[in-house]
């Protein structure tokens, strides 16, 4: 079982940063793949970034490339998503996410095993 607390949600104004963290109870932190998710209100949570269990490989989506960047740092069993240059559109609820075996980077909802409770980011223009 895992447990996942993400913090560093808050409100901001376009182009500003933040920083998400999400602090990972449990053993075994290193061998999970971690993702994070987004759901803004009226829509379906999607797929922002994700990350294999080393940190070798990554993905991201479209709408985030170049601006948000995910990292891990296993001796601290966190990762965090570090957000830049944001928009009124990246407003939402911010979930990580993660699931064991985690050698492939996956974008699919169904593919992550365990969530966090969420954290809110709102940015205004």
């Amino acid at each position: 079982q895992v447990q996942l607390v993400e913090s560093g949600g808050g409100s901001v104004q376009a182009g500003d940063s933040l920083r998400l963290s999400c602090s990972a109870s449990g053993r075994a932190f290193t061998t999970y793949r971690m993702g994070w998710f987004r759901q803004a209100p009226g829509k379906e949570r999607e797929f922002v970034a994700g990350q294999n269990w080393s940190g070798g490989s990554t993905l991201y989506a479209d709408s985030v490339k170049g601006r948000f960047t995910i990292s891990r740092d296993n001796a601290k069993n966190t990762v965090y998503l570090q957000m830049n240059s944001l928009t009124p559109e990246d407003t939402a609820v911010y979930y990580c996410a993660a699931k064991s075996g985690g050698l492939v980077v996956t974008t699919a909802r169904s593919s992550y095993t365990y969530w966090g409770q969420g954290t809110q980011v709102t940015v205004s223009s």
